[in-house]
């Protein structure tokens, strides 16, 4: 610097001033969030996705400083596309993000049009949870086991039908996976999610229900449901009575849901970095898991690269998968 005038040395010292109070995060002078958060749920509220939602939502506001607000915008033929496109859409600055499930990564094998390109549009924020599903059915059909249930479906093919909180996302798929493993054939009544599946059955309008372990629960401890079987391969803390699929004759049958966050493919990288890191670690506070583990639920975290390829992996499992059983978007 000798030799330079002293008020270029002045000016120059200026200019750096703003890089170094930019936030590590964004890259930026404004520190990443500057304001709320909204994440957008594709499914009705009460649902176990809006659980894992409201549940992480709290402590992460705490630890972000700023609210978390959980937006639901269920609909799409059961696939949650209203909520994907508006996020798809939303401005690409890391503050509104999506809540996703299985059915995520199904509709580009079911649908052949959709509002938005699931793997160039949205990027892995970060996985949070995952848990079974449970096969029960009204206590007034005539069955206290799975086995007894595929034996009465075998005696009246195509006479029984089963709610499904999806008309074709991850809880119909496994229930199809299902069908095909016992060679049954019950008809499927889709609703726009778990809870209203639910109703469906406790109002008599159908018999048999397949959806997650969080959403069986109070009713089978008041008796309004009956549990047959589990789809995890071991017995859910939540339902330590009942037998597993795989004990119940079909060795190895597991079927899983899981739950995370994505962001626009475009948003900042440090925002999804910071973002990722904080559901994390929300997610595995003790009474977070606590609550997860009553729910029936169990944190599978992964970190936003790892979700990323787990996704991409996903979509090119459930296509086979999809073409193996035929199934289609009712």
């Amino acid at each position: 610097m000798t030799g330079l005038p002293r008020a270029w040395i002045l000016v120059a010292a200026a200019l750096t001033v703003p890089a170094a109070a930019q936030d590590p995060w964004t890259g930026s002078g404004q520190a990443y969030p500057s304001g709320p958060v909204r994440f957008v749920v594709p499914l009705p509220a009460g649902g176990t996705m809006d659980i894992i939602a409201r549940t992480v939502g709290q402590p992460l506001a705490r630890a972000l400083g700023q609210n978390v607000i959980v937006d639901n915008r269920p609909g799409g033929g059961g696939g949650g596309i209203i909520g994907t496109e508006a996020v798809a859409r939303a401005p690409a600055d890391g503050y509104t993000v999506l809540f996703i499930g299985n059915g995520f990564a199904m509709n580009p094998a079911l649908r052949a049009k959709l509002p938005y390109d699931t793997e160039r549009d949205f990027a892995g924020v970060a996985r949070v949870a995952s848990n079974p599903l449970v096969i029960s059915v009204h206590p007034s059909l005539p069955v206290k086991s799975l086995k007894e249930l595929v034996a009465l479906a075998r005696a009246r093919p195509g006479e029984l039908t089963f709610a499904s909180g999806t008309a074709a996302g991850g809880l119909r798929l496994n229930a199809e996976r299902f069908k095909a493993a016992a060679g049954i054939d019950i008809v499927n009544i889709p609703y726009q999610g778990g809870v209203p599946a639910v109703a469906a059955v406790l109002g008599g309008h159908t018999s048999i229900l397949i959806v997650n372990v969080s959403e069986t629960v109070p009713h089978a401890a008041s008796g309004r449901l009956r549990p047959l079987a589990v789809t995890s391969l071991e017995r859910s803390n939540a339902l330590k009575d009942v037998p597993t699929v795989a004990e119940s004759g079909y060795p190895g049958f597991e079927a899983l849901m899981w739950y995370g966050v994505v962001a626009r493919a475009v948003a900042p990288r440090g925002s999804i970095g910071r973002l990722s890191e904080e559901i994390i670690r929300a997610a595995r506070l003790p009474e977070v898991s606590s609550s997860f583990e009553r729910q029936g639920l169990s944190v599978a975290a992964m970190k936003s690269a790892e979700f990323d390829a787990f996704i991409r992996a996903e979509i090119q499992r459930n296509s086979r998968i999809i073409r193996e059983i035929d199934l289609r978007a009712e």
